[in-house]
This record gives C-alpha cells, structure tokens and sequence, in this order.
C-alpha cells in the first residue's frame, strides 16, 4: 500500500483517504461545524479551504470540480449559495480548529473544526503607511501638473501682451531702417568720384574765353 506523501495516513489506502475526507468536508458545510480527531481535523482544513475558494469563485467550472471531489449536490449547493457570499470579504483563514477533549476509550485528542462566517472588520491602516501611500500616488502627477501649469504661463504671457507694446516695438524698427537708409544714402554722396564733377568745373572757362573776343570784336 502506498504511503502518504506528508501527513498521518487516513483509512486503508488514497482512495479511502479521499473519500473520508470529503465526507467529513460534506458533514462540515452541511452543519458548519463538527467535532472530530485533532489528525482529521487537520487534514480535512486545507481542502475545505480550497472548496470554499472554489466556491467563492463561483462559476459553472468551479461548481463542477466541487461537485466531483463532495459527490453530494445538497452539500455543493450549500457551499455556493449560502457559504460563499458569508466569506466573500474574508481573505483566506475559513475555518478554524480548536482542541475540545480526550475521547474515552481510546484518550485520542478531539478537536472541533467550524466554518469562520463572521463578518470581516478591516483593520484601519497606520498612519505613516496611509502617508506612504498618498505620496506615491500624488508623486507622478505632480510632475506633469507643474508642466502644464508652466506651459499655460508661457502661453498667457505670449497671447496676452499688451498692444501697445507690440506697436511700439514695429514703430522703434521701422526708424531703425530708415535711419540706418538715410546713413547709406549720405555715405554714398560723400564718397562720390571727383571725376563726375570736374568736367563741369573745366566747360565754364571755355565758355567764358569764347564769349570774351566777341565783345573784343565790337
């Protein structure tokens, strides 16, 4: 007969340790709490604890694999309908052991084994990890925050510029040109060639000698 992996071996062998598994699971959420030997109570926790997430998951599926492991639809049916709403806040921990006496006869230790269906209180959160928490979540909008509202400055203070500045501003570089013509203008007639005036300078003579021996003449 093949040993158990881990754990004290029930009945004669993994399958009569199975089935007396699950007829202790259908006996515990038919009654929502049993008494039985500490060793079965043990090992009956861990796979109540699975069919009651089976059953807090709560699809066609789910109910289906409760069903092959239970073999009893009353018991799947209580699990489903009734159980798994009550452990719906709760986040692991379903059932809970505690010892209860020494059977006579054979002075085994008995323990009782009930489903935990009270309502979950949530422990209020400390306050350096509630301030934690708030500075992780404002640290990444801060940033892009202070990014639009820099942006909407820059922005306000381009569109909304005063017009009057904006007119002074074209009317300072247009007497900016038209000095800037003028000082070309005057280089230009400054450094003009001699050579343009001189020849008128030299016709006023011929024409002065040539009107002299006119008047010689009369």
């Amino acid at each position: 007969m093949p040993k158990p992996t881990k754990g004290p071996r029930l009945g004669g062998g993994p399958a009569h340790e199975r089935l007396l598994l699950a007829n202790l699971a259908v006996a515990l959420f038919t009654h929502k709490s049993i008494e039985t030997t500490e060793t079965k109570a043990k090992r009956l926790r861990p796979l109540a604890e699975r069919l009651v997430t089976f059953g807090k998951r709560g699809d066609l599926h789910a109910r289906r694999r409760v069903l092959g492991i239970l073999r009893n639809k009353d018991a799947t049916h209580e699990l489903f309908t009734v159980i798994a709403p009550q452990v719906e806040l709760r986040e692991g921990g379903y059932t809970r052991i505690t010892k209860t006496r020494f059977r006579k006869g054979d002075n085994a230790s008995m323990a009782q084994i009930e489903l935990v269906l009270e309502p979950v209180n949530p422990k209020p959160k400390s306050a350096k990890k509630t301030a934690a928490a708030a500075a992780a979540a404002a640290a990444p909008v801060a940033k892009p925050v202070a990014a639009v509202v820099a942006d909407d400055v820059v922005e306000d203070v381009v569109i909304d510029a005063p017009v009057d500045e904006v007119v002074e501003t074209e009317v300072v570089e247009t007497a900016e040109v038209t000095e800037a013509v003028e000082a070309v203008a005057s280089d230009d007639a400054v450094d003009a060639p001699a050579d343009d005036v001189a020849p008128e300078a030299e016709a006023a003579p011929e024409s002065t000698e040539e009107a002299a021996p006119e008047g010689d003449d009369k």
